[in-house]
């Protein structure tokens, strides 16, 4: 098959939907088949780009959304660029993340001569873009032969206000990346501390704040506990937190930022618990997969995309969003019972394996061919 994925995003920006992307791209390729993805790239000429990159524009504007911030281009070029992309060649399918938001998805929509497929991710409890602009994405949607969710809340966000049927195919995770024996832990940490691992951005809707603010409970059980904040955070983000920890001359809280792809795993696996707080506008957990595959215990909160996941006293607990002492209780609980953490620890290592990317592409591509047969039924 001839495929377009189609990212709304900055391509080489660490996020959800580019990291789905990405995974997709890897392994439909592997299989055969001739992709070709078309994103906007930030900068001049970013650096390590696959050459089956289509850029639409470098030029981007990061915007506040959901509690997070979402770098999209402004540039007028994009149109044109996206039109030439897709007649340039004659795909079967054009598969567009986050297919209602604008410019390149929807303009990819427009010129499209392919079948359409959109994938939705984002989870909201009311989504006012959908409420208020209905109407103005409405010919976008019923250009959609086939419409993928990642998870049953994702797709509520969208059915409520489009309707339609759906089909969930879930993120998946490169399970032997997080969990082969090849993953050792960073001898830093292996020093008989009992260590707590945050992995994301400091966005509000991250929840991290309450993390750190149940974290002093966790260390009046546990004084030499450590607290491990890796991920992609501004200066300005962890700025508020950092006057925290110096105003409550709390010990054991360590900054690492952002790590690279051969660290990420390692990081995982020198904790003995990972603890993923968000307070909301979760569609799915992708941190939790990762801390599972690592065959690590999980504290997360209670929401929508979380609980989906997680069963709560299986692979992990899951705590009230937004609750510092139910977190905490959470954590030290976890960190009293190593048979309890090796034995959630396993029983996550085996959830984890059942969302491999592989076999996430292979239920896309499944779902490619039996809307290509209902295309051919009709003609």
């Amino acid at each position: 098959m001839r495929i377009a994925l189609v990212s709304p995003y900055d391509f080489p920006y660490p996020g959800g939907v580019t990291q789905h992307i990405q995974y997709l791209d890897k392994h439909f390729r592997e299989l055969g088949h001739q992709v070709k993805i078309i994103a906007p790239c930030g900068g001049d000429e970013p650096e390590n780009l696959a050459d089956n990159v289509v850029v639409t524009t470098a030029r981007l504007i990061s915007i506040p959304f959901a509690g997070s911030k979402a770098r999209i281009p402004y540039s007028p070029a994009v149109n044109w660029r996206v039109k030439r992309a897709l007649h340039a060649e004659d795909f079967d399918i054009l598969h567009a993340h986050e297919p209602m938001t604008l410019p390149v998805p929807v303009m990819a929509l427009t010129h499209s001569r392919a079948v359409n497929v959109g994938t939705f991710h984002a989870y909201r409890e009311s989504h006012l873009i959908y409420k208020y602009g209905r109407r103005v994405f409405q010919p976008f949607f019923d250009k959609l032969h086939g419409k993928i969710a990642v998870s049953e809340a994702a797709k509520d966000t969208v059915a409520r206000y489009f309707g339609g049927e759906f089909v969930i195919i879930p993120n998946g995770i490169d399970a032997e990346r997080f969990g082969g024996e090849q993953v050792q832990p960073l001898e830093q940490y292996e020093d008989g501390r009992p260590n707590i691992l945050f992995v994301g951005r400091l966005e509000p809707r991250k929840g991290f704040r309450y993390l750190l603010r149940a974290f002093p409970h966790v260390k009046k059980e546990f004084p030499q506990a450590r607290l491990i904040v890796v991920g992609a955070y501004e200066r300005e983000e962890v700025a508020s937190h950092l006057r925290y920890v110096r105003e409550h001359h709390l010990t054991g809280v360590k900054f690492v930022g952002r790590v690279s792809d051969e660290d990420l795993p390692r990081y995982y696996r020198s904790c003995h618990v990972f603890c993923a707080p968000s307070t909301g506008f979760e569609s799915f957990g992708i941190v939790l997969l990762e801390a599972m595959a690592a065959g690590k215990p999980a504290v997360a909160s209670n929401i929508p995309g979380y609980r989906d996941l997680l069963d709560d006293g299986r692979e992990g607990f899951l705590a009230q969003p937004k609750d510092e002492r139910s977190l905490a209780k959470a954590l030290i609980r976890i960190l009293r019972d190593p048979a309890m953490q090796r034995d959630m620890g396993d029983r996550g290592r085996l959830k984890a394996q059942q969302y491999s990317w592989r076999q996430v592409a292979l239920r896309v591509l499944e779902f490619y061919e039996e809307l290509l047969d209902r295309k051919r039924s009709l003609v």
